[in-house]
């Protein structure tokens, strides 16, 4: 607010008495633009009552086969001995299952991949999606040597 000065050699040594508006419409421009804002945001939340559930979720751990093929060519289901000519009426029994279980080859490093394409050619022909195979990893050499 300005009043004029107080040396009396100013335009006519009389006070200004008017008030300065522009810094009082400055903040109501600031205010109005954060109101509309601000405005749809609280105006577009809704109250919605959710279901409560004491339950907890049900989860099931997909079965795995464990197939194991030694150099020679014998076969192992799970631990247990098996030949090629069952191993295409194991694999049907097993597509069958839900959820369908996962086959998990271990294949020593001798074994011929004639066998292990057959086995792989069995498995899909019975149905069987999930095919993976287990490696182990070669030793890492020490640091600093």
């Amino acid at each position: 607010m300005a009043f004029g000065s107080f040396d009396s050699k100013g335009a006519g040594g009389h006070t200004v008495s008017e008030i300065n508006m522009v810094p009082l419409i400055d903040v109501m421009l600031v205010l109005l633009v954060i109101f509309i804002i601000t405005a749809p945001l609280l105006a577009h939340s809704i109250r919605i009552d959710l279901p409560q559930v004491s339950a907890t979720q049900a989860r099931e751990d997909p079965k795995a086969i464990d197939l194991a093929i030694q150099g020679d060519g014998t076969l192992f289901w799970n631990g247990q001995p098996v030949t090629t000519e069952s191993l295409g009426d194991r694999f049907a029994a097993s597509a069958q299952d839900k959820p369908q279980p996962e086959i998990h080859i271990r294949a020593d490093q001798d074994t011929r991949y004639q066998l292990l394409a057959q086995v792989m050619g069995a498995a899909r022909r019975a149905g069987m999606g999930k095919i993976g195979f287990i490696t182990t990893p070669q030793p890492q050499p020490a640091a600093g040597k």
